[in-house]
């Protein structure tokens, strides 16, 4: 789960006061004073006895969008917090190069086999609710959808969850999705630019469900001690995210990346991310808080990278075209 970074700590940590040795594009959230980047940063600077420049961004989703208009003048030497859902699309950009390491560390249930990308971490998208308010959540997105709750996501050209929606939406309706999201629009509160925002309006009781994942949970009880909010399980599963790093094409230090993506996927760092960034490792034998093991397992349904890069602007056309009427 992602949580706030003012403005200020964002305009603090994206503006290098000199050249750093590595330059890694990510979301706002993940270098935050609460998120894991200033603890991975640390550990990895003892490492490698260099200087790690996080630059910050929204979203994954803002990650692509910035890449592109940059191209070969980023200063991105790595990547981190772009989708499975966008590797495709990135890379057909030219902007990624492989990362060269090996990949039989990862969980198999991944069965992760890019030479680009690298998995840092996974979840499933979910949608929480308090259950202090609700006593029986809905049991799939067609109940939702048809039902009469307040619900807030995240718009699916700039956030990785608004997209996940999407795809969650179009998996499930398939060609009526232009249907279900005409049902869904007289319900929807709003719509967000970024996931923050939108779990934030949420935790102020504005809305009866909010677009996350599923373990979101996970942070209340180990950080705040409530176990009111819950991930409500739909019988027709939920789609997977995999948040991936890579090193771009045009690193100036392409071998220091690749350190920090192989240390990345250490136990060291591992054992960071899933109380800080509140996703599940993509390693085994990291030891978790026992909530975790109360974690709604979904099945996983949805697209390959590759139907996603060939739908994906279709799809936010028809998103488009049935919310704004």
């Amino acid at each position: 789960m992602k949580k706030l970074l003012t403005l200020l700590t964002c305009f603090s940590l994206s503006i290098p006061a000199f050249a750093a040795d590595l330059t890694v594009y990510t979301y706002d959230s993940f270098v935050s004073e609460w998120g894991p980047g200033p603890q991975l940063e640390k550990a990895f600077e003892a490492r490698c006895e260099c200087d790690l420049e996080f630059i910050a961004v929204e979203d994954g989703v803002s990650i692509l969008n910035r890449l592109r208009i940059e191209k070969d003048r980023t200063k991105a030497d790595v990547i981190l917090g772009i989708d499975d859902a966008l590797i495709e699309e990135t890379r057909r950009e030219d902007l990624v190069t492989p990362h060269q390491l090996p990949l039989d560390g990862l969980k198999q249930e991944l069965q992760w086999q890019d030479e680009d990308f690298l998995p840092i971490d996974y979840g499933y998208f979910a949608f929480i609710y308090d259950s202090q308010k609700i006593t029986t959540p809905a049991s799939s997105l067609k109940e939702l959808i048809e039902s009469d709750a307040s619900i807030i996501y995240q718009d699916p050209r700039t956030s990785t969850p608004g997209q996940g929606l999407m795809l969650w939406v179009k998996s499930v309706y398939g060609e009526q999705a232009d249907l279900a999201w005409q049902q869904l629009a007289p319900h929807t509160l709003t719509v967000t630019k970024g996931w923050w925002e939108a779990y934030s309006l949420f935790l102020k009781g504005d809305a009866d469900y909010v677009l996350s994942y599923n373990t979101s949970p996970a942070y209340h009880v180990v950080a705040e001690g409530k176990d009111q909010y819950r991930a409500a399980l739909f019988s027709e599963g939920h789609i997977a995210q995999i948040e991936v790093a890579a090193i771009t094409r045009v690193s100036k230090n392409p071998e220091l990346a690749r350190d920090f993506l192989a240390f990345l996927v250490s136990a060291d760092a591992q054992a960071i991310i899933p109380t800080s960034n509140w996703m599940l490792p993509v390693i085994d034998s990291v030891a978790l808080p026992e909530v975790f093991n109360q974690l709604i397992a979904p099945e996983r349904i949805g697209f390959t990278p590759t139907e996603v890069a060939q739908q994906r602007r279709n799809w936010i056309r028809e998103w488009r075209s049935e919310t704004s009427r």
